[in-house]
């Protein structure tokens, strides 16, 4: 069967499933998945070099922002 954001095993009732990938240099950029929807991708063009992170409600699952933050410029 498949689960939520491609994992390998389905979370518990109640529960949140997400996947994060780090990505490889420029070869494949980073990815988040939260309840089998892509929050950010090379797709989507909203990632960027450094911290790429999602805030998402904890209770509801819902979306609030994303932003990336470039540490290696300062």
């Amino acid at each position: 069967p498949r689960h939520k954001c491609g994992n390998q095993k389905s979370c518990p009732q109640n529960h949140f499933a997400f996947k994060i990938i780090s990505g490889a240099a420029n070869v494949v950029g980073p990815s988040i998945c939260f309840d089998d929807v892509v929050l950010m991708s090379s797709v989507k063009n909203n990632i960027g070099r450094g911290l790429n992170i999602a805030l998402v409600n904890g209770t509801s699952g819902q979306l609030l922002k994303v932003d990336t933050f470039d540490m290696y410029s300062g």
